[in-house]
């Protein structure tokens, strides 16, 4: 049974962990805060880049001989492999730590196995404290171990009656300079965001993070089946960061040789294959991937069930007409909806941000 003291360093754990995001992929985030023997915290870290010193590491190096005899309490199971960096399991074992307390169980086959190593070794070891809540903010890594596919998380801008741009188009700005940029948090904690060509026509993004403090750039998408939208000068094919369109399999694509990377997709009946797009950005390391427009391409995504998370931004404005925030999803009657468990709700100046998640259908 984990203690008050393990309960509030888990908290810290998780807290730390999101400092990674952006900077980790295609690892996980982790954190970790070191007790000592009297439960007291003395050293913590988190996993700041790939390649570089797990959370684990961090925090002992914070806590020195002061972990010996004391708790070590980590949002992930320790891992159990050497790659670029030891294994934590073993950092853990040489520092003197007999309890270990973690989150999440690392489904990584690669990587699994620190508890086992650790009880071998005597080490006091207790799974599951938090676990939820430590799930949530590891989700984009987790996803990709499970399914194999990245994280995807479906993002708007409305106004309170559900529209995205007035009758005549025009939808700059719905929402407000505090909200936009929240967009920016968003992008620079995806690893890429991606649009569909009618966005890509209509508003010439560049889809970078800006604001970030010198923070990681997501790759940027285009989901342009006939390989029209994006022409020669388009803003997101500017030097900020790669650029990758997404093409049918017979698109004339001379015109984007040597300004973007094309990766041609299976057509289907809605445009092309959003599974198939999923693959080829897991492919390219991609555990992140945040949609940003329009509303067919959500649509599409809702269709083939891949939606793990909506982000809605909704402004105290109304319009009457215009189009909706989500396009043809495959849903034709109310017992179809895709129904949301509501996460988080955010006052950001005027507006609000609305964080949920697609529910388990009943059966």
């Amino acid at each position: 049974m984990a203690t008050p003291a393990e309960e509030t360093a888990m908290r810290r754990a998780i807290e730390l962990a999101a400092r990674g995001l952006g900077s980790t992929s295609p690892n996980p985030v982790v954190g970790c805060v070191v007790l000592d023997a009297a439960g007291d915290p003395v050293g913590e870290g988190y996993h700041q880049r790939a390649g570089g010193p797990h959370a684990e590491v961090h925090a002992l190096r914070a806590a020195g001989e002061r972990a010996r005899g004391g708790t070590a309490v980590v949002t992930l199971e320790p891992c159990n492999h050497t790659g670029r960096t030891g294994p934590c399991a073993q950092a853990l074992i040489e520092a003197g730590v007999t309890r270990v307390v973690y989150a999440v169980s690392d489904p990584n086959p690669t990587a699994t196995g620190g508890a086992a190593t650790l009880r071998a070794a005597g080490v006091d070891v207790e799974p599951g404290l938090l676990t939820a809540e430590a799930e949530r903010g590891n989700a984009a890594w987790l996803t990709s171990v499970r399914l194999g596919r990245p994280h995807v998380t479906l993002k708007f801008a409305a106004t309170l009656d559900g529209r995205i741009a007035a009758a005549d188009g025009t939808s700059q700005w719905i929402t407000s300079a505090e909200a936009r940029a929240d967009v920016h948090r968003l992008r620079a904690e995806s690893d890429a965001v991606v649009v569909g060509a009618g966005t890509a026509r209509a508003d010439d993004p560049q889809l970078g993070a800006r604001g970030t403090d010198g923070g990681s750039q997501p790759l940027r998408v285009v989901v342009d089946s006939g390989a029209k939208a994006v022409k020669p000068g388009a803003r997101v094919l500017d030097d900020t960061a790669p650029t990758l369109i997404a093409v049918a399999e017979d698109a004339e694509t001379s015109h984007l040789t040597g300004l973007a990377e094309v990766v041609r997709l299976p057509r289907t009946a809605a445009g092309l294959d959003t599974t198939a797009l999923l693959e080829a950005l897991h492919a390219r390391n991609v555990r992140s991937l945040l949609i940003e427009g329009g509303p067919t391409l959500a649509g599409s995504f809702v269709a083939a069930g891949t939606v793990d998370r909506v982000v809605g931004y909704i402004a105290p404005v109304m319009l009457g007409a215009g189009p909706a925030a989500l396009g043809e999803s495959g849903i034709s009657t109310l017992t179809e909806a895709l129904r949301l468990g509501l996460e988080e709700v955010v006052r950001l100046g005027p507006d609000v941000r609305i964080t949920a998640a697609p529910q388990a259908k009943e059966n």
